[in-house]
């Protein structure tokens, strides 16, 4: 459906009972989340399971006044993962979504084509993948393997790929838009040549995404097993990352008794000095590819408008990749001298 006909059906105020009436086509929101789900999400998110359909009313009425060729889907469900990540701040929850369209729309390289069975590779080589046991606060921790990668084989946006997609069937649970995730980046063996593909042109992207234009809520990111060159690699970061998201880094470097601090033991695999047997990929992988058709569906309710795109929100992809390209030959020295 297109974001201008959902607009121009939505008009009712925040609440009508017509709405329904007006909507038929529309599915109708159930909440899943457990009796302790909910008054966790009503301490922490501002979510008061009376006012919910107002608040996403009120969410998409803002849509529709302010960005009715946003092209966007206007579903219950979908429009609450943007109000539980900034906690029910109307405004907030509005540019996130715009955020989370621009992204999409100005990456073609990430975005065109994207369903799992085109990471196929990615998937295959361990890149990224998802701890099968949640951690004892109920999130996900999301496994990132930069060593599994080999530049030859395909470029860098195809991880990039394989971890938005992670992340868009992760966020179909009710139960992780409220508990969030959790990362874990094992960087064994990363040399100086594989860490110059992420310059601060795709880490800016990157970042973008993720503390920006994602409606996820990353609670902790782990960092095993850095070399020297992390510390090049953490410089061209940190200047894109707010100061909220930089303090949940923790580097553990190889000390897996620190690591166990944050992830225990019970739910880690061998490698990482865990409880939970080896690191299977498989189950992940087989969920990731057997989801593709739900997730192209949810993709297709989101219209790339003809004539029109979010307004003040893009910037010139030269103008933008010309600045970061100066910022790579500034940072270029930090590398090689951690290296």
């Amino acid at each position: 459906m297109s974001g201008d006909s959902d607009c121009t059906r939505t008009s009712p105020s925040a609440g009508s009972p017509s709405d329904n009436e007006l909507l038929p086509d529309r599915p109708k929101y159930v909440c899943s989340l457990s009796p302790d789900l909910v008054t966790k999400a009503r301490e922490e998110l501002q979510e008061k399971p009376e006012w919910r359909l107002r608040d996403v009313q009120a969410l998409r009425d803002m849509v529709c006044k302010d960005y009715p060729s946003l092209g966007t889907c206007l579903d219950d469900a979908f429009l609450l993962r943007f109000l539980r990540a900034r906690k029910f701040d109307y405004d907030r929850a509005l540019q996130l979504l715009v955020n989370y369209h621009t992204c999409r729309r100005t990456w073609p390289e990430v975005f065109s084509n994207l369903k799992p069975s085109a990471i196929k590779p990615v998937l295959e080589s361990g890149f990224v993948t998802v701890l099968p046991h949640r951690d004892p606060e109920g999130r996900h921790v999301v496994c990132i393997r930069p060593d599994r990668w080999t530049p030859s084989n395909y470029p860098i946006t195809e991880n990039i790929r394989a971890i938005y997609l992670t992340l868009e069937k992760l966020i179909q649970s009710e139960e992780t838009q409220v508990n969030g995730i959790v990362i874990l980046a094992d960087y064994k063996g990363v040399s100086l040549s594989k860490a110059s593909h992420f310059g601060p042109f795709v880490a800016k992207k990157v970042i973008g995404i993720l503390q920006d234009g994602f409606p996820i809520r990353i609670k902790a990111v782990n960092i095993i097993n850095e070399p020297r060159i992390f510390k090049g690699i953490f410089a061209i970061i940190k200047p894109f990352l707010k100061e909220k998201i930089a303090n949940r880094f923790f580097l553990h470097g190889c000390d897996l008794n620190s690591l166990h601090q944050n992830i225990p033991p019970l739910i880690l695999p061998e490698e990482y000095g865990g409880t939970a047997g080896k690191l299977d990929i498989s189950a992940w992988n087989e969920l990731l590819l057997a989801s593709e058709e739900d997730l192209l569906h949810d993709f297709s309710q989101l219209v790339v408008p003809c004539d029109s795109s979010p307004h003040d929100t893009l910037v010139s992809g030269d103008a933008e990749e010309k600045q970061c390209d100066d910022s790579l030959r500034g940072m270029k020295p930090q590398l090689y001298y951690c290296y």
